[in-house]
């Protein structure tokens, strides 16, 4: 009845991988199973036929569902069942999202969407690498164009020691939690929380990981597409019209120039829209329902106008110099009534954190498929329309801010004392009021601050800073302290 169902099996970081596909759901433009030790994830991955209708960007959607009966538990509340994904699953979303992202055509519109499902957890091998390592496996199966694969790893730290997929009991006494995701020539996304690790020892775990990857992972993934792989689908592309983009480069390159050369958000914007509004005045009629490929040619533009800046002139938007910080600000003690509160500015960009404290009991308590049980320290990121100036409604945390919640919250993890040394419950809510980039960081310098108006016994305090990385064949340039320009049109940050 399967006559399509095969197994592959590889060696892992020293464990058995395997991974089996053609057995179910055959209607999924790629699916597979895969197993380590008793961890089992089935990944499946699907796509639309076309874009739909005006849609300017790739719509990929990430999903990680954790199922409790993967670790033998019933939910709780009254509705006994699964709900919405928990912190940790949007975590890990995030993590598969951000390395397989922009591996798909930059052209593409199709609809795409990755469903990573636990179905079996085993404390000793972490779902999450495993998934994504699915996700890659099933992505390169399929008939959607992408240009991977990539692997994931996890690398610890114990006892000085660099451990490759560490067991729960090493995890536990790890001081280095670390996940690196690899294609076969380059590290293109990590993740880490330490206990205050050395830089050598860091890029050392660093390249241990990547090069597990590429000996064992991408070999493994190009030996099961090669048997079983589906040819790719063409696709709708949407790249812009070369000769609309460069007629626009040629008339409007020194306008948008002297638009974005300033260091004041709001400026640039004045700047930019009324050559926004001449060029759609120009090309609208020329170009009749393409209003969004002119958009995209006059972002195509300040991207050119950006990256020519830094990498010819090692010129920056706003004047600094390549190792330069923008103007810094930092208060504490602001609001009446509260526990602990504090402002940190950096250039436009400013956060302010509150911190309340209670009793231990006031902890979080968590309803996962691993053996965490609750929460001790929590900390929330909120990010309101008005710290850009829009005008969107508060519909709650988006993925987003989840995310940068739980960035500065494995910031600070390791200095918090522990619950023998204060005995309370702690929450910090960073506030986005004002945003220019590196808003996730100044929230970690603001609760720093934040935390020692408290009152709170932290080890040392933390601070944050946003770096970011622009490549061109063999050149490269590094920033510190980017802002949003620079963090939208670099390649990392």
């Amino acid at each position: 009845m399967f006559e399509n169902y095969k197994v592959f099996k590889t060696t892992f970081a020293g464990r058995e991988l395997s991974v089996e596909t053609g057995k179910t759901c055959g209607l999924a433009n790629g699916s597979c199973w895969v197993r380590y030790g008793d961890t089992v994830v089935m990944v499946n991955v699907t796509a639309s036929p076309k874009p739909r209708e005006g849609v300017d960007f790739f719509p990929l959607s990430v999903d990680y569902e954790e199922k409790l009966y993967a670790a033998g538990k019933i939910p709780g509340g009254y509705l006994k069942r699964e709900g919405k994904p928990s912190e940790k699953a949007i975590l890990t979303s995030r993590v598969v999202d951000r390395p397989m992202r922009p591996l798909f055509p930059k052209d593409m519109r199709n609809d795409v969407s990755i469903v990573m499902t636990v179905l079996a957890v085993d404390p000793d091998t972490q779902p999450e690498i495993i998934a994504m390592i699915g996700a890659s496996i099933a992505v390169s199966i399929s008939d959607i164009p992408w240009n991977g694969p990539i692997g994931g790893i996890s690398v610890g730290l114990v006892d000085g020691e660099i451990v490759l997929m560490p067991n729960a009991e090493q995890r536990a006494k790890s001081d280095l939690q670390l996940t690196v995701a690899s294609s076969e020539k380059k590290v293109v996304m990590i993740e880490a929380g330490a206990n205050e690790v050395d830089d050598d020892t860091m890029f050392n775990a660093i390249m241990k990981g990547h090069e597990e990857i590429v000996r064992s992972v991408i070999p493994f993934i190009n030996q099961i597409r090669a048997e079983i792989g589906k040819p790719k689908f063409t696709f709708e592309s949407m790249e812009v019209d070369h000769d609309l983009f460069e007629a626009i480069q040629g008339k409007y390159t020194d306008k948008v120039k002297y638009a974005l050369d300033t260091d004041d958000k709001n400026i640039r914007e004045e700047r930019l829209q009324p050559i926004k509004d001449e060029i759609h005045a120009e090309y609208d009629e020329q170009y009749p329902e393409q209003q969004a490929m002119i958009d995209e040619c006059i972002y195509k533009l300040q991207k050119f106008i950006v990256r020519r800046w830094l990498l010819d002139e090692q010129k920056r938007v706003d004047g600094r110099g390549m190792d330069q910080m923008r103007p810094l600000a930092a208060e504490v003690g602001l609001l009446p009534r509260v526990h602990g509160s504090g402002l940190f500015t950096r250039g436009q960009t400013q956060v302010l954190t509150v911190t309340t404290l209670g009793p231990v009991s006031d902890a979080q308590r968590l309803d996962g498929i691993d053996d965490e049980e609750e929460k001790r320290y929590m900390h929330h990121y909120n990010f309101p329309s008005y710290s850009v100036g829009e005008t969107k409604p508060s519909r709650g945390p988006g993925r987003r801010e989840i995310g940068h919640g739980a960035l500065a919250q494995r910031a600070l993890e390791p200095v918090i004392p522990s619950v023998e040394e204060f005995p309370y419950a702690i929450r910090l809510v960073s506030e986005v009021l004002s945003s220019n980039g590196s808003t996730s960081q100044a929230s970690i310098c603001g609760s720093t601050l934040s935390l020692m108006d408290a009152g709170v016994p932290i080890k040392s305090p933390v601070a944050g800073i946003s770096c970011g990385l622009i490549t061109e064949g063999d050149r490269w340039m590094t920033m510190v302290d980017i802002q949003g320009l620079e963090d939208f049109f670099g390649d990392m940050d």
